[in-house]
This record gives structure tokens, C-alpha cells and sequence, in this order.
């Protein structure tokens, strides 16, 4: 324990298993000096993970950034010791019940999916909550990796991703974050990055003394906020933040114009101020994560890259390892020339003090912040399930999120359920359709939906995948980024950047 760390973060350290750990301040990297920090852990067994956290101080990005590294520390270990069902869903259904079983297909799978219930799967118990009774779900639903996962586990339905995992002292803490978190990438799968709506925030009452005070710091040093809409579903305020520097060739690196930060939440007040955080500490990460050694080694401690070149982290796909080594080459004027529509762009404007409020609901009260989120998910007609991965001494807590239904990475993967496809065709968007997939679009491809969704959308319906890359192009390093460090040593090594 070190003397002036917070409690938070000497039991998320002590919960590790053995293993080296290097944590540190990088804010260094930005003109901002707003906090941010940096956990990476390489243990004696397993692969290496790391997380990096943001706050008003130094110790409350610690612990948002040991936080992450226990969420993905456990999230592979405790997986692992996981037991296992093989069978198909069918066979499931036929022992369990529908109740006792989670359909793949309700999970939003990629389009044109060759999946159907004879499939045999991986299957592990997850819990419904509050109820705690058990729902066997795929096991990739649960991790976040493809190296949480065996090698005959791996490709069966869809790429792993972090999405819902959440850490803390109990289960409330770790299951609200989680929620949140799913709620938020629903929220704004469809509606941001490449497919930006340009829903501008009119923030005309603030009253978080400590967001007023961000904003004003943010303006006095030349940079301009854009806070964003992304929905109000399930009566949460889901927004998003970002922004540049007045002057592009202030920022001290073209990437860092980039940065965005996301947040849902019951409370507009508490979506703001941490989507306005993470915005600022997203800068210095974008670098941190992404740039070359020689920008990021005035922050770093001695010997800290050289355990990342011994044991460096992989890259779930080379298509965002060619992306990023592509952004690298951007001048400043060119990445605001990428940036400035959609992704900076105002549409419309909305008054902040419209979206939802609920000041009744104190900070520390992590009961009744669950209690409020997992009730208005059941009443919207969806299942609240977790994978408990806390480690075995019950130091900490240490959850897997799921709700059958929420979107995500519909822009990336091609995962799509009734809600964005819903969204999208209400728009009159060109990537998706209703009937079989049409002649003329050689790419699209049929979606996966229920009985049920088939029938409440009036029959089948298909994503065109052409349409889907034309309209992210270039974008691509905002919905996917290689691990960390990942790009650097590429570059090292000899791979160019345009």
C-alpha cells in the first residue's frame, strides 16, 4: 500500500493475483494537467491487462483505473474456472424452460449469421436480478476478450467485447456500473461517431458546482465543449461530449482532437460531469494508448515499455490496427477536416435542463441506483442478468452486465437487434431494410431477429454491410482501437503510417 493512495485502491491491488504492477500519472501528456492514470498488470499466469481511469483528482482516476484492471483481470481468470454445458439451445430449453435459458439471436447477433438453435454452444450460469435465479447464456457473453475464451470457444457467435463489466466493493456498486454502461452504448450505437445526429446540448442550467467550474476551466484554456444528445431512453439522460482545441495546433498531438466522452445516467447532472471528464482525460489517453514511444515517454517510469515489448498485448483485428497507424499520419488540419461532420457538427439544439433528473438519488447510494436502472430496464420489457467473476477470497466484486436486447457495435461487427434496426428505419436510413435482402445490394445481409421481433416488425429485414463501411470509412479508429501500446510497436518495428 502506498501512503497516499485511497482505500479503493489498495483493496483493488491487494485483490490481484501475483503478478508485477506498474500504475502512474500520465496528464503530463496534455497542456490540460486534468488527471489521468494508468494500471497495468502483468501477472505470473494469464495474459497481461491494464486500465486507465479519470477524475477531478488524482486518486479518483487511480481508482477508476484499477477498477478496470480488476474488471479485466477476473473477467479472465474467474471465466476460466467458470464450468461449462455444451449443448444447443434447443436441448437447453427442452431441460431448463425458456425462462432458464437465454436465445442467442435476442443477444443482437451480426447480420447474416449462419447461427440457429441446433447449434451447439458453450453455456455458463449467469443470475437474474433481483431474483438471483439462474439463466444459462453463451459464454461469450460474459467475456471480453477472445483470449478469456478456449480455443474451441472462440467464433462461435460474435467477438467478445468489455461492454457491462463492472467492479466494486459489493455487488450494487459493480452491477449499476455495468447497467450503465450497456445502457449507454445502446443509447448511442447508432446515434454518434459516424452516424452523429447532431444533437447539441444547450447547457443553460448546470448546478454540479464541480462540472460548472470543469467547463469554465476548459473554455479558459481555449477549447471548445460540444456536449451531445444521444437518447433518454428508460428515462436516463444518455450524452455525450466533444470538442477541440480553438487553435487544432494546440493540441499536442492531431489525435487528441479526437476524444469523446460518453455517459448514461437517472441524473443529467451526473451524465455530465463524468462524460465531460472523460472527454479531457480521453485526450491524453488517445496519445498514451496510441502514439509513438518517443511522445509518451517523458510520463512513463523506467522500465515500463520494456515489460510491453517482452510481453506485448494483441490486437483483436488488424483492420484497427491499419486504421490507427492511418490516423497517425493526419495533420492537425486534417483530422478536423475528418472530424467536422458528422462528428463535430450541430444539427439541432436541445436545452440541458429538459433531460432527466433525479437529485433524490445521493452519489454514494449504490442500492437505490440499482434498484432505479434495473427497474426501468424490467419495465421496458427486458431481462437484467450478470456472470458473477469476483475472485474467489471475496475481496471485491467483479460482474459481467447483460441485457438480452441492448445494442451495440452495429457499426463495427454488424450486430443488430429490433431497437437499431427500429431506429434506423425510422430515419429512412440506406443501411437497413425491410423483406429479404434486396438483388441490387450484393452485401446486405439478413438479420437475425426472434419470433416475436419478426412479427412486431412485420417480417424479416437485412443490414447492407457496403453501406455500413462507406458510412464509417476513415472513422473506424472511433469504434474500435488495438490494445494498448499496440500501434507503437508496430511502428517500432517498421509499419508505416500512409
Amino acid at each position: 500500500m502506498r501512503e497516499t493512495e485511497p482505500r479503493a485502491v489498495t483493496l483493488y491491488r491487494e485483490s490481484l493475483p501475483p503478478g508485477t504492477v506498474v500504475d502512474f500519472a500520465y496528464d503530463g501528456l496534455d497542456r490540460l494537467g486534468i488527471p489521468a492514470y494508468s494500471a497495468a498488470f502483468w501477472p505470473e499466469e494469464g495474459e497481461p491487462v491494464n486500465g486507465a481511469g479519470y477524475g477531478t483528482t488524482t486518486g479518483e482516476a487511480a481508482i477508476g483505473a484499477f477498477g478496470e484492471l480488476v474488471e479485466d483481470t477476473f473477467c479472465g481468470s474467474s471465466l476460466a474456472r467458470l464450468p461449462r454445458v455444451r449443448a444447443s439451445y434447443e436441448e437447453l430449453v427442452k431441460r431448463h424452460g425458456a425462462d432458464g435459458v437465454l436465445d442467442p439471436v435476442a443477444a443482437c447477433l451480426e447480420a447474416g449469421s449462419d447461427y440457429d438453435h441446433s447449434r451447439e454452444l458453450h453455456w455458463i450460469e449467469a443470475r437474474r436480478y433481483p431474483s438471483e435465479d439462474v439463466v444459462l447464456v453463451p459464454v461469450e457473453l460474459a467475456a471480453s476478450h477472445f483470449g478469456d475464451l478456449s480455443p474451441e470457444e472462440r467464433g462461435a457467435l460474435f467477438t467478445p467485447i468489455t461492454n457491462g463489466l463492472g467492479a466494486g466493493p459489493t455487488l450494487a456498486h459493480a452491477l449499476s456500473h455495468g447497467l450503465l454502461e450497456l445502457i449507454q452504448r445502446d443509447g448511442n450505437s447508432v446515434n454518434y461517431r459516424a452516424m452523429d445526429q447532431g444533437v447539441a446540448l444547450d447547457l443553460d442550467e448546470v448546478s454540479d458546482p464541480g462540472t460548472r467550474d470543469l467547463l469554465a476551466r476548459l473554455d479558459d484554456a481555449g477549447i471548445d465543449v460540444v456536449a451531445k444528445l444521444a437518447a433518454t431512453d428508460f428515462g436516463m439522460t444518455n450524452l455525450y461530449v466533444v470538442g477541440h482545441d480553438r487553435d487544432p495546433g494546440d493540441a499536442p498531438y492531431p489525435i487528441m482532437l479526437s476524444a469523446c466522452g460518453e455517459a448514461a445516467h437517472p441524473d443529467r447532472e451526473r451524465a455530465l460531469r463524468k462524460a465531460t471528464l472523460e472527454f479531457v482525460a480521453a485526450r491524453a489517453r488517445k496519445l498514451f494508448h496510441h502514439g509513438p514511444f518517443e511522445a509518451i515517454e517523458p510520463v512513463v517510469p523506467p522500465g515500463y515499455l520494456d515489460h510491453f515489448r517482452n510481453r506485448p498485448l494483441q490486437s483483436e483485428e488488424d483492420r484497427s490496427l491499419s486504421a490507427w497507424l492511418d490516423w497517425l499520419s493526419l495533420s492537425h488540419e486534417e483530422m478536423m477536416d475528418l472530424l467536422s461532420d458528422p462528428v463535430l457538427a450541430v444539427r439541432s439544439r436541445r436545452k440541458f435542463s429538459s433531460l432527466p433528473y433525479t437529485p433524490d438519488l445521493g452519489g454514494d447510494d449504490r442500492e437505490g441506483l440499482l434498484a432505479r436502472v434495473a427497474r426501468s430496464l424490467r419495465e421496458a420489457g427486458l431481462d437484467v442478468l450478470y456472470v458473477d467473476l469476483s475472485p474467489p477470497d471475496g475481496s471485491t466484486r467483479v460482474v459481467h452486465a447483460i441485457v438480452p436486447g441492448l445494442e451495440v457495435e452495429t457499426m463495427s461487427y454488424g450486430r443488430i437487434g429490433p431497437r437499431n434496426l427500429r431506429r434506423l428505419l425510422d430515419r429512412g436510413s440506406d443501411l437497413v431494410g425491410l423483406g429479404e435482402p434486396p438483388h441490387g445490394r450484393p452485401e446486405a445481409r439478413p438479420i437475425l431477429l426472434t419470433e416475436d421481433a419478426t412479427e412486431n416488425l412485420g417480417g424479416p429485414a437485412w443490414l447492407d454491410y457496403a453501406a455500413v463501411e462507406r458510412t464509417v470509412g476513415r472513422l473506424y479508429p472511433l469504434y474500435r482501437e488495438p490494445g494498448r501500446h499496440v500501434t507503437a510497436l508496430a511502428l517500432e518495428q517498421g509499419a508505416g503510417t500512409r
